[in-house]
């Protein structure tokens, strides 16, 4: 135990003028000088966590929504495996994986893998959107451009409630409206689509307006009152693309998906 309390008193002997030496040095640093220094080590800390706390906080899911029919399915396996699998029927349940983008799976290095989330498009079953929504990095609105004309009330509709779901609104989650099935020569525009979208919705708002705000309450307001609707009024960004599941032409479904998840 002696030889032990020595080698701690010598230790102690070297340490002491090393903190005295530390002290006097402080002590001769101008106030200023002082606190701007202690003030960049604490800004420096708190934005080393912020950024480390955004980092894991960021989502790396992708929803697809639409109407029954409108090819969500196909899309997904041709994201997944790079095949249409022509055998699929409508989904009951939510098809969902954590996977590498087909086209990317040849890429060298690294490359961080999307989760994709496939919610099927009955009405029924609609409801359960709102188990990924929270947790979305984006959300893709497949629309039919074959039978556009004789949906375009139906997926109205179910857009109008996306748009105006309050995490959708808060967390402005961005939307992708993908005509799909752009193979057939008599499928509709994107233009097209796009424009009469926002004709439908228009009508919708004033419909739900005049329902009693007690009716409504779990909607955000859609578009400037006194104006018609435009997609660029929503609070989230709603952008347009076309694809075609069955040919495999979904580069810009890639695009937008890589856009907010980063490979």
């Amino acid at each position: 135990m002696d030889g032990v309390e020595h080698w701690k008193a010598q230790i102690q002997e070297l340490i002491d003028p090393l903190q005295q030496e530390i002290l006097r040095r402080v002590q001769r640093i101008p106030d200023t000088q002082l606190y701007t220094a202690i003030g960049i080590i604490v800004v420096t800390v708190i934005l080393s966590l912020i950024f480390h706390l955004s980092k894991r906080k960021k989502s790396n899911s992708i929803v697809l929504a639409g109407l029954s029919g409108s090819g969500k399915t196909v899309l997904f396996y041709q994201l997944q495996d790079g095949s249409s699998h022509l055998g699929t029927v409508t989904s009951m349940e939510p098809n969902e994986g954590t996977f590498v983008l087909h086209t990317e799976t040849s890429k060298k290095g690294k490359t961080n893998p999307v989760h994709i989330v496939d919610v099927p498009g009955h009405s029924r079953l609609r409801p359960k959107l709102d188990d990924y929504l929270p947790q979305s990095a984006g959300l893709v609105f497949v629309v039919d451009a074959l039978e556009f004309l004789s949906t375009c009330r139906a997926a109205a509709e179910y857009l109008y409630d996306i748009l105006t779901k309050a995490t959708v609104v808060k967390k402005k989650v961005p939307v992708l409206l993908l005509c799909n099935k752009t193979e057939k020569v008599t499928a509709h525009s994107k233009e097209f689509i796009f424009k009469q979208l926002e004709k439908e919705i228009d009508k919708l708002r004033a419909s739900r307006n005049a329902v009693s705000d007690a009716d409504i309450s779990s909607e955000y307001p859609l578009g400037v009152p006194g104006q018609p609707f435009a997609f660029s009024q929503c609070t989230n960004r709603v952008t347009v693309a076309e694809a075609s599941g069955l040919t495999g032409e979904i580069l810009q479904l890639e695009q937008f998906i890589r856009e907010h998840v980063k490979p």
